[in-house]
């Protein structure tokens, strides 16, 4: 079962990983979508490469096992500032305003699956058997 599990969080956390490496890359290269969603949102298109190097280093702490841990913890705080964003601006709730949610949970999701010190703080248990 662990090789399963392992795998599967593995599988999980690639999602989170593959979106958060675009999306840090077309930060740091401030291309004309960057440009627009930054005015949109109201913050100053200088921004974008700082916010892009953030979300690199937060995932790769992530993809480290040592450091896995606060790499999710950096990531939650990021997505969170994300969340708060789009409520400021009025975007869609469940598209654009809970996606960084999503991705959070795909995040965490993964970590639990791929590592027992997860699993030990954030215990889910089975309901026993009558």
């Amino acid at each position: 079962m662990q090789p399963r599990r392992s795998w599967a969080g593995i599988i999980l956390s690639a999602l989170p990983v593959l979106f958060v490496l675009f999306d840090g890359a077309i930060h740091l290269m401030v291309i004309p979508p960057v440009v627009q969603a930054f005015t949109q949102l109201g913050y100053p298109v200088s921004t974008s490469r700082a916010l892009g190097v953030i979300e690199l280093v937060c995932i790769v702490l992530y993809l480290m096992p040592r450091t896995s841990v606060l790499g999710a913890i950096l990531l939650t705080g990021y997505l969170g500032g994300a969340v708060a964003t789009n409520l400021r601006v009025g975007s869609p709730l469940f598209s654009n305003t809970l996606f960084p949610v999503y991705v959070g949970i795909l995040a965490w999701g993964g970590l639990f699956l791929r590592d027992e010190r997860v699993r030990a703080v954030i215990p889910v248990r089975r309901q026993p058997s009558r």
